[in-house]
């Protein structure tokens, strides 16, 4: 159960040992997709528990809960925003209404550009009274949603959630994910705070420290070209792994993702479903009852 008083790295544990139980994981035929995302306030995306962080949920966060599942390497990316003071309301509503609109809109041959306007358009229509302010609700016009490949979260194009007059068009067979993000903040993101978020690069490039050559086989033969967190590679029993790490990431053969958040004091919040765009329906592969 997610609510005030938790610690995330039980709500991380949680929601990833229910995944794996789900999908009987078995290595790369089925498991975890990539790193659960449980990102607070102002913090938009790309924070999860490193081992010894306790961040414990307060009644008045607004929490993003970014997580996914993959079999055979098709990955399915689905996120919600829970707030426990009403007050957050039309945020979350404006993000909801945004991802859905998104998702009505694309389809086949349809540009992103045009989608990213009409989610553009839906979310600045709201806005929220914070401390007896009104304040716009704005997109983070640098996040977007993405198409997903085997084995690949981010596969090459990018679903914009403003108008940036993308001319490339959603294609039959492409698997994508929307997802918004809304803000009481600036608009964009910026990198802050300890990384905890990685991926292999499709790269010939070689590490040259043995105790990078050593964690990349670690990385080859259990997550591929999945993301991955320092939380899985210590469950994999590997310790004193950090130099290696860094050095496979100043190579270029492992990319790292530091959390993603606006200006300090502002409010983000994220909604997110994945679809596959079939000759004759766009089937949401990632909806139910709850959201």
């Amino acid at each position: 159960m997610i609510k005030p008083g938790v610690d995330l790295a039980d709500v991380a544990e949680m929601i990833e040992n229910g995944t794996r139980t789900l999908v009987e994981a078995d290595g790369f035929k089925a498991g975890i997709g990539f790193p659960t995302g449980l990102s607070i306030n102002h913090c938009a995306a790309h924070y999860t528990p490193n081992a010894g962080d306790h961040v414990i949920v307060k009644k008045d966060d607004v929490l993003k809960v970014d997580f996914g599942v993959h079999v055979n390497g098709n990955i399915i990316d689905s996120a919600f925003t829970l707030a426990w003071n009403d007050r957050y309301n039309p945020l979350l509503d404006a993000v909801r209404d945004a991802t859905n609109t998104g998702i009505r809109e694309a389809g086949i041959d349809v540009r992103l550009g045009d989608i990213g306007a009409a989610i553009q358009e839906v979310m600045e229509s709201y806005e929220i009274e914070l401390d007896g302010k009104t304040i716009p609700i704005r997109p983070l016009r640098n996040l977007c949603g993405h198409n997903i490949g085997p084995y690949v979260i981010h596969s090459g194009k990018s679903v914009p959630i403003v108008n940036n007059g993308d001319q490339t068009r959603m294609e039959e067979g492409e698997l994508f994910a929307i997802e918004t993000f809304g803000t009481t903040g600036n608009g964009l993101v910026h990198e802050e705070g300890v990384c905890s978020h990685y991926a292999r690069n499709e790269t010939n490039e070689q590490p040259r420290l043995q105790s990078a050559k050593k964690l990349l086989t670690t990385l080859k033969k259990n997550f591929g070209t999945l993301p991955f967190c320092r939380r899985y590679v210590d469950r994999l029993g590997e310790f004193h792994y950090y130099l290696g790490l860094k050095h496979l990431v100043d190579q270029g053969i492992v990319t790292a993702y530091p959390p993603l958040c606006d200006v300090e004091g502002s409010y983000t919040a994220q909604f997110e479903h994945t679809f596959i765009l079939r000759p004759t329906v766009k089937e949401v592969l990632s909806r139910g009852d709850d959201y």
